[in-house]
């Protein structure tokens, strides 16, 4: 170490400090990275490694970045899962003695990144903490924003949690490093970035923490009163940001305690099945209920409508509320162009104000932030009054800081310079002496030539003249006829053969200033910038409110216009379990066919006849898309939305459960059967008379009589536990069901058998299916015709009750399918209530031919 040069000690001496982050370590315009760190930002930046003299023999590893332009790498070293410290000089240069000090101003990490555009304008940048004890403590928040949220779960809870809100950085007590729950959490979220460190482990440690950091004497105020797990979650989360970020992060509200139980429930696989957010497909925005939705002018709303996707409410008078508003803005099509237009002015007021409160704005941000409060007052006027409890709110929160607008509008040009750092950006008349400055750097010449005519005329020297050369600066020369004439207070610089050349103290001051105009001129305007912007985050939260409720009126207007452009109408929200939809559609399906073509049905579901619905028909007849628009449309119904149908009755749901498709995670050792039976299990455990179940295939995975047996099972157990359910399935024999339970009712999604060709009609009838028609939808998929054909020999020797044999073979060998099955499948599918006493002898001597042959 004694061997180094001072500057390679001092960077391992910071290094040290941040052993898991790529350290920035400022040297004039640039960033420099060494050793290891630049080793592995070479090759992710795909920037030249080069290599620098330490003091010994070696030469270090060396590459950098401009500072001035180093956010595009920070973004590409966090995207790639890195934490970046930021080492900033943090003394003047040319005051230094010896070596310039230098400190970590920031670490930025995949949870806490407020450069530019890492992430994208509509999405959250959760950083989520996990406290273990009897229950898990979690909290989370969005430091591009400010939202700071906490609550208390378990297990299963917590992984669904986490899956619903998708955070960028976990963090973890160092002890769970290795630990089953961090498996769980990669197998849910495998690109997630985790953080582990050692907590605060005294509650009550915590508990102080959390009241002096927010300045309050109890928390109770932020509902965590008994909440102590969740309590030290927040409590790790927030000295986490405060040791990373340096700063007190002002524009954070205190962790508020939410339950889940305020909220329809929506599990890992629902959210993925239904396709909420984002497509199965290739994982896009494309093709999901969001894109549908999201019409929304601000990236704040694009935000919001995520967060009601996720969180359906299950208070009546908040969706009503919602509802309220969005009927206004349907019937009034003027008021809610109008509306569109102005708030399609608004800027992202949340981040905005959150990097100003994080010293980070720059001018360009603070006259965004202007234009933006600036629409405030003809919002405010136009929004009804008296007509939804939420848009009485979102008035009242629309306080105009007008004093403050001004403000920002007399200091600051309307366009900024992108690099502030270079002045050019405060108005003219702000301030005296940097007006001044400036007209010394443009009127210098003028200014020169008039004492130059004053000077003249004072002293009575005709020729005396003012020059300017880099050694000696600016001078009066005389020529030696005229010495005589000299004032007393002229200072002799210069003596040439033919004239002296003189120095006076306004000269002088003249001089010291146009030298120093530039330097003092960024000094003032930054000094100027600096208390507006201090002025901003000192307002953090009444601009956040503001904020808030304009992100709000922006989803309100979105659902509205996305009603009107397809038709949807208001939802009857009741309390009982009930679930009636008269021809619903499907929200993305019918947006991906041609206008008019989409079929809708009715669907009916209560506690009483038509609890279990066993819905029958053949492949691509529309059953799984009947299934998820009755899903879709309850949630729609639960975020407060305008719904896709003729008329829909909806009762307050405690949570929605999905069990479609086939899936494997062979990653996580489960098979397409363990996944299904997996989340079956889920469904069968959790579900109550609240909550809505979509089936769709449960059994098909293993053999035929495992599988009806499985599927049978199921659906009794749902109809004695009263659990609303939609079950489609190609087991004909569970339609069996509606003979023995009154809750079970069989429907069929209807088809037209014409000339050995079947015609899709999707319409959903009661009663169950007349056929299967799987050989003729394989034929529509394109099974060669011999294959086909063959199926079609087989399928009419299974339905006399015969066993198919192999053809074109010398060999005898063992039939296709065993004998034992197919005397199963003939009894199970007997019906002997509607046999006639011959039909069944009949029957019997059938089935005692068939076992003979075995």
């Amino acid at each position: 170490m004694a061997k180094l040069t001072p500057m390679f000690r001092q960077y391992l001496e910071i290094k040290e400090r941040y052993p898991d982050a790529i350290l920035f370590f400022r040297l004039g315009d640039f960033y420099e990275m060494f050793f290891d760190d630049a080793v592995l930002a070479s090759r992710i930046l795909d920037i030249t490694l080069t290599s620098r003299d330490k003091g010994t023999k070696e030469k270090v590893p060396m590459c950098g970045v401009p500072a001035a332009n180093a956010t595009p790498y920070i973004n590409r070293l966090v995207e790639a899962g890195y934490k970046v410290a930021i080492c900033e000089q943090v003394e003047d240069p040319k005051q230094a003695k010896g070596l310039v000090r230098r400190e970590v101003v920031r670490v930025i990490t995949p949870g806490l990144n407020l450069c530019g555009d890492f992430c994208a304008a509509k999405e959250h940048l959760f950083l989520l903490c996990v406290f273990p004890g009897k229950k898990y403590g979690l909290s989370y928040l969005d430091l591009t924003t400010g939202d700071f949220r906490a609550t208390e779960l378990f297990e299963e809870e917590l992984l669904n949690e986490i899956a619903r809100l998708e955070p960028k950085e976990i963090l973890l007590p160092e002890e769970l490093k290795d630990s089953q729950l961090v498996l769980r959490i990669k197998e849910i979220l495998p690109q997630v970035f985790f953080s582990f460190r050692n907590f605060l482990r005294a509650a009550r440690q915590a508990e102080e923490f959390l009241k002096e950091s927010f300045n309050v004497a109890d928390l109770a105020g932020f509902g965590l009163s008994g909440a102590p797990f969740a309590i030290q979650a927040s409590a790790a989360l927030l000295d986490y940001v405060f040791e990373t970020q340096k700063e007190k992060a002002s524009h954070l509200t205190p962790p508020r305690f939410y339950y889940l139980s305020s909220f329809l429930v929506l599990d890992e696989s629902t959210k993925r099945n239904l396709e909420i957010l984002r497509n199965n497909l290739d994982g896009s925005i494309k093709g999901s209920l969001l894109a549908v939705l999201d019409k929304t002018e601000t990236s704040m709303g694009g935000r919001l409508l995520k967060e009601w996707l996720v969180y359906p409410l299950r208070d009546i008078e908040a969706i009503e509320a919602r509802l309220q508003a969005v009927a206004y803005f349907v019937e009034d099509h003027g008021l809610r162009k109008e509306l569109r237009e102005l708030v399609a002015r608004v800027s992202d007021v949340e981040r905005l104000v959150s990097r100003a409160a994080m010293g980070l704005a720059n001018p360009r941000d603070l006259v965004a932030l202007k234009e933006s409060l600036k629409v405030l007052p003809k919002v405010k006027e136009l929004i009804p009054q008296k007509v939804s409890p939420l848009l009485d709110e979102i008035y009242a929160n629309l306080a105009i800081p007008q004093a403050f607008v001004s403000k920002i509008e007399k200091n600051l040009i309307d366009d900024p310079p992108v690099n502030f750092r270079e002045g050019g950006f405060i108005r003219e008349g702000v301030h005296q002496e940097l007006d001044e400055l400036r007209g010394l750097k443009t009127d210098g010449l003028s200014y020169l030539a008039q004492l130059e005519a004053r000077e003249r005329a004072r002293t009575g020297i005709p020729n005396l003249k003012i020059g300017y050369n880099r050694i000696f600066g600016y001078y009066i020369e005389v020529s030696k006829s005229h010495l005589s004439k000299v004032p007393e207070e002229y200072i002799r610089k210069q003596t040439l053969v033919g004239a002296e050349r003189f120095i006076t103290p306004e000269l002088k001051e003249f001089e010291a200033k146009v030298l120093s105009a530039d330097e003092r001129i960024k000094e003032i305007e930054l000094e100027l910038f600096l208390a507006l912007r201090q002025e901003v985050a000192d307002q953090a939260q009444v601009i956040k409110n503001i904020a808030r409720a304009l992100a709000t009126l922006d989803v309100l207007l979105s659902l509205a216009e996305v009603s009107v452009e397809n038709q949807y109408v208001r939802p009857k929200l009741v309390p009982e379990p009930v679930i009636e939809i008269k021809e619903g559609r499907h929200p993305v399906v019918e947006k991906a066919l041609p206008s008019g073509t989409f079929v809708p049905n009715s669907v009916r579901l209560d506690l009483e006849e038509n609890t279990v619905l066993i819905i029958t028909g053949p492949n691509m007849a529309g059953k799984s898309t009947i299934l998820r628009q009755t899903a879709l449309i309850t949630l729609l119904a639960h975020i407060g939305s305008f719904v896709p149908a003729e008329e829909a009755c909806i009762g307050l749901c405690d949570r929605i459960f999905s069990r479609i498709g086939a899936s494997d995670q062979l990653s996580r050792g489960r098979s397409t059967f363990m996944v299904e039976m997996a989340e079956c299990a889920n469904i069968l455990h959790q579900a109550t008379s609240r909550s809505l179940v979509i089936l769709d295939e449960i059994g098909r995975g293993t053999s035929t009589f495992d599988g009806l047996a499985i599927a049978w099972a199921v659906a009794e157990f749902l109809q004695k536990k009263q659990v609303m359910t939609l079950f489609a399935t190609h087991y004909h024999e569970l339609t069996e069901l509606a003979a023995e339970y009154p809750g079970i009712k069989n429907f069929n999604v209807a088809v037209k058998d014409f000339e050995d060709q079947i015609v899709f009609l999707y319409r959903l009838l009661p009663g169950p299916a007349s056929e299967s028609y799987g050989i003729q939808v394989a034929a529509l998929a394109g099974l060669p015709k011999e294959v086909v054909e063959r199926a079609k020999e087989i399928l009419a020797t299974l339905e006399k009750g015969s066993a198919p044999r192999i053809r074109h073979t010398k060999k005898q060998q063992k039939s296709l399918f065993a004998m034992d099955d197919i005397l199963k499948h003939q009894l199970l599918a007997l019906n002997p209530d509607k046999l006639t006493p011959l039909e069944a002898l009949q029957k019997l001597y059938e089935l005692r031919a068939l076992a003979e042959k075995s």
